[in-house]
């Protein structure tokens, strides 16, 4: 913070040169390229305008990956259905972990019925 005589100090030399002719040296500006920043940004968006087919072919990727994907999730439901699984280890599972039957029963499937494994990541 100035204290009271620098503020009078520089109002005095303000004064001078304004008597004087003389203009106080005024900082070199920088030139602001914001404007012309965003300039260029705006040409390079509206040069690379998204055409409709683009968005189509994109839209259908997308829709082919997710049916994909589903498709996966489907078949890999199905092959955990076929495990089979004891109500003897779904309850040790269940009660020792205090989890419900739910993601006993999953855990299970998803390690072939063996109880110890799915112990294990259930834990981890």
């Amino acid at each position: 913070m100035a204290a009271e005589g620098d503020v009078e100090l520089e109002l005095e030399a303000e004064e001078n040169c304004a008597l004087s002719g003389n203009k106080p040296q005024e900082k070199p500006r920088k030139h602001d390229s914001g404007a012309a920043d965003l300039e260029r940004v705006t040409d390079y968006a509206e040069e690379k305008e998204i055409s409709s087919e683009d968005l189509q072919t994109a839209m259908s990727v997308i829709g082919d990956r997710r049916s994909r994907e589903q498709k996966a999730k489907q078949e890999r439901e199905k092959e955990l259905a076929k495990v089979t699984i004891r109500k003897e280890d779904v309850e040790l599972i269940m009660f020792e972990l205090e989890i419900s039957r739910v993601v006993a029963e999953r855990s299970l499937r998803e390690h072939m019925g063996n109880v110890v494994e799915a112990l294990v990541a259930l834990t981890n």
